[in-house]
């Protein structure tokens, strides 16, 4: 179940996988997927994982477009581990990323991580503003009505730390949508920085469950 709220005038829907859904421009938005993280690590000489996480983050990615059809479709930055990442593709990735983008309005956004992959295809862009909304990589503490990415957020709630996107009046900052992603605790001075009270982290997992902070 999704959790419905409204930033900048704009009805969004926090999705429990972590993407968001802006039914009125039939919009969905993700961040961070970080495919080729495996192949990265291994490239560097780094941990040696499961070389699983594209296939599963762009089934997840699947998943959503099947459920939402958007005409729209945003990544909102390290989309791809590195450059190199992209490069590294097996064919059967790039074929389902064809396959998503065909026939939609798909946007890359630059993040810290990679500049655009340019020879994925779709448009590539340093932010996006549509409607009252702007879409960044990382949050800009002088601006408004923005949605960004970049920190992975984390909330520990029972003993175990969730994703979670974090909301005020002003912004909106999504979770991590990859599988092999690490997080920034929603307590972190960076974060706690970017936010105004009251504030809500809006957890994923079986549900989109909305939890006030406290932040300050």
């Amino acid at each position: 179940m999704h959790h419905a709220f409204t930033l900048s005038g704009a009805t969004l829907h926090a999705l429990p996988s972590g993407a968001l859904y802006w039914p009125a421009q039939r919009l969905l938005c993700v961040s961070d997927l970080h495919l080729g993280k495996s192949e990265r690590l291994a490239r560097r000489g780094g941990a040696l994982l499961p070389p699983y996480e594209t296939r599963e983050t762009l089934h997840r990615l699947e998943a959503e477009v099947d459920r939402t059809a958007p005409a729209t479709v945003i990544c909102l930055g390290d989309s791809f581990d590195d450059l190199a990442a992209v490069r590294g593709l097996e064919e059967e990735a790039r074929l389902r990323l064809a396959r998503l983008m065909a026939g939609r309005d798909w946007t890359w956004i630059e993040g810290n991580h990679d500049a655009g992959p340019v020879e994925i295809g779709g448009t590539h862009r340093a932010q996006v503003t549509l409607g009252p909304l702007t879409f960044r990589h990382i949050a800009d503490r002088s601006e408004k009505h923005e949605v960004s990415g970049h920190y992975h957020p984390k909330l520990r709630l029972k003993g175990a730390a969730r994703p979670c996107f974090l909301l005020d009046s002003k912004r909106l900052i999504l979770p991590a949508f990859g599988l092999y992603t690490g997080g920034l605790s929603v307590d972190d001075p960076a974060l706690t920085a970017l936010l105004d009270p009251p504030a809500l982290a809006i957890l994923t997992g079986a549900r989109a469950l909305p939890v006030p902070l406290p932040l300050r």
